[in-house]
């Protein structure tokens, strides 16, 4: 899942700044997302664009100074780097507009596809997130994961300008390789236009430079991505129809009607394909190696926000062995309890059985504590819904992402084993934010 934030943040840069100076900023979201920074009317006005420093996590991607030159990699961004914006997000300022009105996510309107698939400009923010395991033709396992963000700026609708920033395009793509021994990573953001990069709507079709995710007739889905130490190219099959979320598609993020999202799933993606995996140091290239596996595709969209005493959130899709499908979440407060929860699992037949707020948990069994930023996270979990009880352990223990040199939060997301009573039954992907520091999300 991945939320919406609505807060200002006082950050280095940032100095002098007040509301009447900036539009509220919200982060990319719908399941990750963070704190947001703003900027004023003169640095968004300025030839070269000030970013204000924040934290976000994730999906979490920041704006750079790169911002109106199209897509950049973040690490060779690096040295012109100042700050840097939330994810998602550029605070238009209300010297160039009132403040923008997004559409709102009802209950009434169920997702129909394939035409949701694609992109919804009018809501504030919307991403495509595929997770996955991967084999190696000597076995050896490995963990993707690309992500695809569009995020309306609240820019004049009026502009005509072919440069108005109207709407961001940001992708983060992630590979988890024992072999390695950590999360190889890599962010880029630009702004829509110029056929550079874009989000189109009627059916997913985005394209950051180089990264792109297209869904094809057939449903299938290529994923291209050349990014900083690694490389995925790889075929994502449907096996089974599309898992729609909540009330055929509205999915509440919260106990109020509004803290809400539209969200479906495809799990039990068939992978074929390629990457280029990280190289240790002192280890020789691994080259172009040939991959299949099964995968799992979020899409989800929205112009709404958490409650402001959310403090982080678990959240996990798994794709198990028998055909089954289990998507679970949990929003957590400052006492470390649930604020929201829920859970769906799809059984090999299609039948699909929900649990509420009260019959999910995740309980923590083994906690990993990074040597870098001394974060604790449960990376081992025991996840109930209803009476079912799994268990999850992780590919890897170092699958934390630190993000401060550019986004400023550290969480910690990454493939998981799942079982039952012992025995193996399925794989997954697992999100844990909000445990180096508490996210601050506007209400």
């Amino acid at each position: 899942m991945r939320w919406v934030s609505r807060e200002l943040a006082k950050g280095p840069g940032c100095e002098g700044a007040t509301r009447s100076d900036v539009t509220a900023a919200s982060c990319v979201a719908l399941r990750r997302l963070a704190p947001c920074a703003a900027l004023s009317a003169r640095e968004i006005a300025a030839p070269r664009v000030k970013v204000i420093s924040l934290g976000i996590s994730r999906r979490e991607i920041a704006l750079t100074q790169g911002l109106y030159a199209g897509a950049t990699s973040l690490r060779r961004l690096r040295p012109r780097l100042r700050s840097l914006l939330c994810a998602g997000l550029l605070a238009a300022s209300s010297a160039f507009a009132a403040p923008a009105e997004f559409a709102a996510v009802t209950p009434d309107h169920p997702i129909a596809l394939p035409q949701d698939s694609g992109a919804h400009p009018a809501f504030r923010t919307e991403w495509w997130y595929a997770t996955g395991w991967l084999t190696t033709p000597d076995n050896q396992p490995l963990g993707f994961q690309i992500t695809f963000f569009r995020s309306a700026t609240g820019h004049d609708a009026a502009d005509p300008s072919a440069f108005a920033p109207s709407q961001l395009v940001i992708a983060h793509a992630a590979l988890s390789d024992p072999a390695f021994g950590h999360l190889a990573h890599d962010q880029r953001i630009a702004r829509q236009g110029f056929g550079l990069a874009y989000a189109q709507p009627g059916n997913t079709d985005v394209k950051l430079d180089a990264w792109k995710i297209i869904r094809a007739a057939d449903g299938h889905y290529d994923v291209n991505v050349d990014a900083d130490g690694f490389s995925l190219h790889l075929a994502l099959t449907p096996t089974q129809a599309p898992l729609i979320q909540g009330e055929r598609g509205y999915s509440r993020k919260g106990p109020r009607p509004e803290q809400a999202s539209y969200y479906y799933s495809e799990p039990q993606l068939r992978v074929t394909g390629s990457v280029v995996r990280p190289n240790a140091a002192g280890t020789t290239s691994h080259g172009n190696t040939a991959v299949s596996g099964m995968a799992w595709l979020d899409h989800e969209w929205s112009s709404t926000l958490l409650d402001a005493n959310a403090v982080g959130w678990d959240w996990l899709g798994v794709n198990l062995a028998d055909g089954s499908a289990l998507m679970a979440f949990k929003v957590r407060g400052h006492d470390g309890h649930a604020m929201w929860a829920h859970a769906a699992l799809r059984n090999p037949a299609g039948r699909v059985t929900t649990f509420g707020p009260d019959q999910v948990d995740f309980t923590p069994v083994r906690t990993w504590r990074s040597p870098r930023t001394n974060a604790s996270y449960p990376i081992s979990m025991s996840v109930k819904a209803g009476t079912l009880t799994w268990r999850l352990d992780p590919l890897m223990d170092d699958q934390e992402l630190d993000s401060r040199q550019s986004t400023g939060a550290v969480y910690w997301e990454g493939a998981v084993r799942v079982s039952r009573d012992g025995a193996p039954v399925g794989r997954g992907y697992l999100e844990l934010t909000g445990y180096a520091n508490a996210l601050r999300i506007g209400k």
